[in-house]
């Protein structure tokens, strides 16, 4: 936990989706001295940083560099930045950005002496065989199903074996997050993001077909966590402190797709028209179709804010931004 009355903070990936809202957060909750570094060339994402307080900006290629000489000013890391494409089968990039990065972040953070807290992935759990705890023994038995969530499990079992370690640190396992400012991931934007855009442009929603006989259509189910409740989780580990390792960052709850899209309509005042299509072929192999995170470990670190249902999240994320297409 940071225990500077101005803690310097740096945000990585601070222009992406949970990044820019954990700024917002943190700009709420009184704290200016932000470091945000992340990829700025993409100006789709500029809005996401549209009237945010912070000290500077740094490119996240130069961001380990620059690290490594000025630790000493900085009190805090949250490393949010990563490469998300869950269909990238460049093992190279997800080397570079999630793995090699990472792990100069760490490093400067445990020579440094300062705490971290990193975005780890629900996609280390794979097909689920080896269930959804945090508490499991042997994380190094986990399958990812492709590249990305593979990436994460490689630097979640590299983290657990290091001897060196910043003074605080947690891995969050994070599941389906949606809400405000995801705007540019395009093919990786919430099923919520894509339903607004469908509605908008012919009336109705079209979701994946299950391929799988134990999973009728639509009812493939994921633990759908609001980004909000996200940045509350965040700000707490940061504030408050936990014991050091990996968590889950869900609800707890297990959702399918036909309430996510059936509760975006009625966010929206209309009665719901769903259809299906084929999964893409090159996802459907590693298709997750039941993701639910167990929580109990955070909750017993003392994290007590109850979590926005699906209805209350959808409301708030479609009334609050999409109907006038705001940004958080």
């Amino acid at each position: 936990m940071s225990k500077a009355k101005n803690p310097t903070i740096v945000i990585t990936g601070a222009a992406g989706f949970i990044g820019s809202c954990l700024v917002a957060g943190l700009n709420e909750s009184g704290y200016r001295n932000l470091i945000l570094v992340d990829d700025f060339s993409r100006v789709d994402k500029d809005p996401n940083l549209a009237e945010k307080d912070f000290v500077t900006k740094i490119d996240r290629e130069a961001f380990n560099d620059w690290f490594e000489v000025y630790s000493d000013e900085v009190d805090f890391v949250f490393h949010l930045g990563a490469r998300t494409d869950t269909t990238e089968q460049d093992k190279a990039i997800f080397d570079h950005l999630n793995l090699a990065f990472s792990k100069r972040v760490w490093e400067t953070c445990s020579k440094a002496e300062i705490p971290l807290v990193y975005a780890s992935s629900a996609a280390t759990y794979g097909g689920g065989e080896f269930g959804y705890s945090d508490q499991m023994e042997n994380f190094e038995a986990l399958k990812p199903l492709n590249p990305y969530g593979q990436s994460k499990q490689d630097f979640d079992v590299w983290a657990l074996a290091q001897e060196r370690t910043p003074p605080q640190w947690a891995g969050l396992k994070f599941f389906n997050v949606y809400g405000p400012n995801e705007y540019h991931k395009g093919r990786m934007a919430s099923v919520i993001l894509h339903t607004h855009r469908q509605i908008a442009k012919t009336g109705a929603m079209k979701l994946f077909r299950s391929h799988r006989a134990d999973y009728a259509d639509g009812h493939q189910q994921r633990d759908f966590v609001y980004v909000k409740d996200v940045v509350s989780v965040l700000l707490f580990l940061m504030e408050q402190g936990a014991p050091n390792g990996l968590y889950n960052l869900g609800t707890g709850k297990a959702r399918t797709f036909l309430d996510l899209a059936s509760t975006t309509f009625h966010a929206l005042g209309l009665e719901p028209t769903i259809s299906f299509v084929d999964t893409p072929a090159d996802i459907r192999d590693t298709y997750q179709y039941f993701t639910e995170a167990d929580m109990q470990k955070l909750i017993a670190a003392g994290y007590s804010k109850p979590f926005h249902s699906l209805e209350a999240g959808i409301s708030d994320y479609v009334k609050g931004y999409l109907v006038d297409d705001l940004y958080w």
